[in-house]
């Protein structure tokens, strides 16, 4: 099965007109460490720092890029500033939080920028390329700076608005973290019938019906629901409620929206 497949973009440093600063990363986490990797790689300077050294990081850049927990924004930034460090340029890579979480820093002076890949990342080697990802900017010299910087890293930048970044990261989490959920559910389903390996099993369905939906959208769906088959949907519940009754409103629930999806209910 071939993967989705998009053209990289093009990450030549003379393609962007924003002279990208030296990057102070803070946040020696998964994102941090893979943003730190792939600027390293497309030749920018750039320092990785745990929140420990998140101050004398910060003296030694121009743009701190805070890669740390949303509840934990607002205290970096007051560290740096407290320590009398004056970035040009800072920003976090939260996907729900807005500017408002660097307002330390920004009270010291920097422009605050904000980029989310729109990607999960389970390790600190993750590949950006190709990637979209969000970006947002107090001014406009910041805002380039993100779109710049989200560029060099090989990603595909496109701006959200403040008011809607938590709707944006709402449907983030709904894409991946409930996907997660959701298969987890399959597999558990599947072994209270006595069906062992059944990540192994579903994996094909998954990714195809991933790749289908990548392509077709709405189109993508199919079975019982899709073709009207309420019977079988009903046999469906009788066997969750029987085998796995916790699953049963989740079920629920899907079918419910499935319906909506396939027009077999008003939207």
């Amino acid at each position: 099965m071939r993967e989705l497949e998009r053209d990289p973009p093009n990450t030549d440093a003379a393609a962007h007109p924003v002279d990208l600063p030296a990057l102070a990363v803070v946040g020696a986490g998964p994102v941090g460490s893979s943003i730190a990797a792939a600027a390293e790689s497309s030749g920018l300077e750039v320092v990785l720092a745990g929140r420990e050294g998140a101050a004398e990081a910060a003296q030694r850049a121009d743009a701190v890029l805070l890669c740390v927990p949303d509840q934990a924004i607002g205290k970096a930034a007051a560290t740096i500033a407290a320590a009398g460090a004056r970035p040009r340029f800072a920003g976090h890579t939260s996907g729900a939080s807005t500017l408002d979480a660097l307002a330390p820093l920004a009270e010291a002076g920097a422009a605050t920028f904000s980029i989310h890949p729109l990607q999960t990342v389970p390790d600190t080697s993750t590949d950006f390329t190709a990637c979209p990802c969000a970006i947002a900017g107090s001014e406009a010299e910041a805002l380039a700076l993100a779109r710049s910087l989200g560029e060099r890293l090989g990603m595909r930048p496109f701006e959200v608005a403040e008011d809607h970044r938590a709707a944006y990261h709402a449907a983030a989490s709904i894409a991946s973290n409930f996907l997660v959920a959701l298969e987890a559910s399959a597999v558990e389903l599947l072994e209270r019938a006595g069906v062992a390996d059944g990540r192994e099993l579903l994996s094909p369905i998954v990714l195809r019906t991933a790749l289908n939906w990548s392509e077709r959208g709405d189109g993508a769906l199919t079975g019982p629901i899709a073709r009207g088959d309420e019977a079988t949907v009903a046999r469906h519940l009788e066997a969750i409620d029987a085998t796995a009754p916790e699953l049963g409103p989740l079920y629920r629930a899907l079918a419910e929206r499935t319906r909506q999806i396939a027009g077999r209910e008003p939207r």
